[in-house]
């Protein structure tokens, strides 16, 4: 078997995967720029489509631009505004919400050639927002409502096999037009929803059988990995055929494990699953310090596939309360990406589909940052961005779009969902995901109260993953024995609602706040701080009456900014600190910045992905592997006193490490003005409290207390710094 990189011919991308004698499956990807147009009602289909579009992407690029595009108010959001006294009781709804536009459809339009001819098919539209109706040549072919997984369907009888073929796919222009039992996703701080084909979409040819799914599934053990096909026979007449399955390093050729050929018989549309388990010779894991991947070939004689997997377990366990990668513990560190949020960011456009911004985000700044894992938040991510996650090693919390809130105006405005349609749902959601070595987590919702997730979907779908991963059910208890539990304990919040000051100086009782922490099973720090502040500096709608308490009226742009990364850093590094989490994710790494908006990233130019060079600074020395808590908030030092410092410190890393300590103290020209050196060491994954007996200058004034760790030997002129600010006070 030949196998031939994707050629573009004409706006379409041939994938060829086999040459010769047999003929295997052709893959037309229809991404590109398509014709667009709204209406108002369903039907009928289009004739005249007067704006363009890019595919994958969103509507509100087209051009020329929809006017109101994105203005919906959904039924959360709407709920968050009555809270706030913005609305009054009687605007609160029982449906999906209010649109602020004069449409409620959009439609797309392209042509295709194909240049084969073959026994089928299949359309493959991996997500469209909200839901999508496709029509073939004239032909309606049916609907998928679900806004993230994936629409496959057969159009083999639509097709003009080797002529011109006319594709419209209708997506809604809002979710009020979806039936009431699916979900858009259910989030509180988003103030637009934004329509769109925001994947790829593709044309599958084929003969028969067709391979409709593969799955795969390491098995570190033995060295093996678990390979579950799911064939079909369209045909009218029976299917006689060999599977053949071989295993390469992904980009090589040379075959490194196979299976044994199997010889099939599938009678006239029957479909069915193989499992079957491949040996492979002193494997290379996957881990992000070396992301090692290989690809599955699947040849069923009429058609083929390639699936990239990685050889990886992931697991917790409640009883240590860490995470655990290919068997040794594993601490997470990172942040979160709420990338739906970002779609309704004036400057998002195309950035999202642009590989380079992506490659950007996803592992240039994260590799700088020192993080290993993100929480993909309330929203999917296109299938680019989790190939991209696994060849560059990180470790993927994948979430749900579902956050439900607590005790919103009373019982009867609580979320209630189709519990059928939500196990439907995630089924596929995890089906188009789960041979991602990068995904590790399935997280069924965000901050929700709702039982039904743990008695009832959870248990559900769990099964279909042969890969066993964990699952974090949010607020709700733990639905496995050795399932994650999710907590928020953002320390300023009360603060930002004018309840009492936050005393930094409470720090050092650690302990989680959610119902879930109290179930001893292990924790993930997905959010914390409660200290948004907007690109621009200015405060955020949660923040709005945080930082007049902390910085007074007069406080500038560049004071909010400063002490956001100063106090988020010192969270950080006190979380990593005392251990008692297995994963600590800032929140938020991307999202929207708006005056209007809740929350907000860090980027002074997220076009350019270009970080406050403040934040940049203190949080990647609060996430570095060697990690270093400068465990002192009191707000001054007395001169020429002796004070007790104590410098917490961790190595994430399984070699122990060694090197000097020093405590210093800096005047704000950054001049030194003191200084007291130790040695520390540390073991593999260790931690150690160092307390330092440390003389204060007789100078007075404002200082930066600094404790910096340099290590020696292997990563010789590495360091970490903790710093608190200060007022050095006469005696």
């Amino acid at each position: 078997m030949k196998w031939s990189k994707a050629k573009s011919i004409a706006g379409l991308v041939f994938l060829f995967t086999c040459t010769g004698y047999c003929e295997r499956r052709t893959v037309l990807v229809l991404d590109g720029t398509w014709e667009i147009t709204d209406s108002k009602d369903a039907d009928p289909v289009p004739v005249r489509f007067d704006h363009k579009v890019s595919v994958p992407g969103l509507v509100h690029s087209s051009i020329p631009a929809f006017a109101d595009v994105d203005l919906f108010d959904s039924r959360q959001v709407i709920q968050n505004r009555v809270s706030q006294g913005k609305l009054p009781s009687t605007a609160l709804v029982q449906n999906a919400g209010v649109p602020h536009q004069d449409r409620n459809w959009f439609w797309y339009h392209r042509t295709f050639k194909t240049s084969e001819r073959r026994s089928f098919a299949i359309l493959r539209i991996n997500k469209a927002q909200f839901g999508a109706a496709i029509w073939l040549n004239g032909q309606k072919i049916g609907e998928h409502f679900p806004c993230f997984s994936a629409a496959i369907l057969d159009v083999t009888k639509a097709i003009h096999w080797g002529g011109k073929n006319d594709l419209v796919i209708r997506v809604g222009a809002h979710p009020g037009v979806l039936p009431p039992n699916i979900s858009a996703g259910t989030d509180f701080e988003k103030n637009r929803w934004t329509p769109g084909i925001y994947d790829s979409v593709s044309l599958q040819l084929s003969d028969a059988p067709i391979i409709e799914t593969v799955q795969v599934a390491p098995r570190l053990a033995d060295s093996s990995i678990v390979v579950q096909t799911e064939l079909r026979n369209p045909r009218s007449t029976t299917a006689v055929f060999r599977l053949n399955q071989t295993v390469r390093r992904w980009k090589a050729t040379a075959v490194a494990a196979k299976a044994p050929v199997l010889r099939m018989r599938l009678a006239p549309g029957e479909r069915k699953l193989v499992t079957q388990t491949i040996h492979i010779p002193n494997p290379k894991l996957w881990s992000p310090e070396a992301p090692n991947l290989y690809a599955l070939d699947t040849d069923g004689g009429g058609d083929s596939a390639e699936t990239r997997f990685g050889m990886r377990e992931f697991r917790f366990d409640t009883a240590t309360k860490r995470a655990y990668l290919n068997g040794h513990v594993y601490f997470l560190r990172g942040s979160n990406i709420t990338l739906h949020r970002f779609f309704e960011d004036p400057h998002s456009g195309s950035l999202p589909w642009n590989d380079e911004w992506v490659r950007k985000l996803l592992v240039t700044i994260p590799k700088q940052m020192h993080w290993n894992a993100f929480r993909f938040c309330i929203g999917p991510v296109p299938d680019r961005w989790l190939e991209i996650a696994d060849e560059a090693g990180l470790l993927i919390q994948n979430e749900y779009f579902v956050w439900t809130g607590h005790d919103w105006h009373g019982a009867e405005n609580q979320i209630h969902f189709d519990t059928e349609e939500l196990k439907r749902e995630y089924s596929e959601w995890m089906r188009d995901n789960w041979n991602h070595p990068s995904v590790v987590i399935w997280d069924a919702n965000n901050e929700t109260w709702d039982s039904t997730f743990g008695d009832e979907i959870i248990p559900a779908v769990r099964k279909l993953d042969l890969s066993g991963r964990p699952w974090e059910n949010s607020y709700n208890p733990p639905a496995g024995t050795d399932d994650p539990v999710e907590d928020h304990p953002y320390e300023f919040q009360s603060m930002a609602s004018g309840g009492p000051a936050f005393d930094l100086e409470t720090l050092e009782s650690p302990g989680g706040l959610t119902p879930g922490a109290l179930t001893g099973h292990a924790l993930i720090l997905n959010e914390y701080g409660w200290l948004w502040v907007n690109r621009d500096g200015k405060v955020t709608e949660l923040t709005k009456k945080l930082y007049p308490r902390l910085l007074g009226e007069s406080a500038t742009a560049k004071d909010r900014l400063g002490l956001n990364a100063y106090l988020l850093a010192g969270l950080t590094e006190y979380w990593r600190a005392y251990r008692q989490y297995a994963g600590v994710l800032h929140f938020v790494y991307l999202t929207s910045s708006d005056p209007e908006g809740y929350t907000s990233d860090h980027f002074i130019d997220v076009e350019k992905l270009q970080l406050h060079p403040e934040f940049a600074d203190y949080m990647s020395n609060a996430f570095a592997p060697l990690g270093v808590y400068l465990s002192f908030w009191q707000p001054e030092l007395r001169a020429g006193s002796t004070a007790t410092i104590a410098v917490m410190m961790i190595n994430d890393e399984p070699r122990p490490t060694a090197g000097d300590l020093m405590i210093s103290l800096e005047d704000t020209r950054g001049e030194e003005i003191g200084r007291k050196s130790l040695k520390f060491s540390l073991a593999g994954l260790g931690q150690q409290t160092y307390y330092v007996n440390y003389e204060v200058p007789t100078a007075t004034g404002s200082f930066l207390l600094k404790a910096t760790a340099k290590e020696l030997g292997e990563k010789s002129g590495t360091q970490t710094v903790s710093r608190r600010r200060l007022q050095v006070v006469k005696p």
